[in-house]
């Protein structure tokens, strides 16, 4: 199963594509797609929304996993991941990718056995689960990669859990 995993932003949208064969995962693809900040929201949403479909394309992932919104104290900024999350949301629903959704704390868990885990350690498991190098260098490319892991083993325990005639 491969799984493109995003952490939304209109700055920088994370992605990370990982592979999962039998019970090893591996990482196929990671990055950060970036907009000027200077350049109209349009066409910032554009980007973001031609990238993903890209990545869509690319790897042919069998889901999405996407960071759900969190509601800190800043309105705009929360406005601003919405927009870029819809742009990223709407390249799955035009190629027909199902979407899972789950929270930082939930991704968190899943990676670290903590839902309060600090960016190091989120970095430092998602560089142990995937055999890598060292962890990846942007942290909006790590939590990408943390979302994925975090659908793989969702989907994994819903598989065992799923009722069978």
């Amino acid at each position: 199963m491969i799984v493109l995993g995003i952490d939304p932003g209109t700055a920088a949208t994370g992605y990370g594509v990982v592979e999962e064969r039998g019970s090893t995962l591996r990482a196929l693809d990671l990055g950060v797609v970036t907009t000027r900040s200077g350049a109209d929201a349009g066409a910032r949403l554009a980007t973001i929304h031609e990238r993903v479909r890209e990545l869509l394309l690319a790897h042919r992932p069998a889901c999405v996993a996407v960071e759900e919104l969190y509601v800190g104290p800043n309105p705009r900024s929360i406005l601003a991941v919405g927009q870029a999350r819809g742009a990223a949301l709407v390249a799955c629903g035009t190629l027909g990718v199902p979407v899972a959704e789950y929270s930082v704390s939930v991704i968190k868990t899943a990676v670290c056995g903590y839902g309060r885990a600090e960016k190091g350690q989120v970095g430092q498991m998602v560089r142990a689960i995937l055999a890598l190098d060292r962890p990846p260098s942007s942290e909006h490319a790590c939590d990408a990669l943390a979302a994925a892991i975090c659908h793989t083993h969702h989907a994994r325990l819903n598989g065992r859990l799923a009722v069978r005639p």
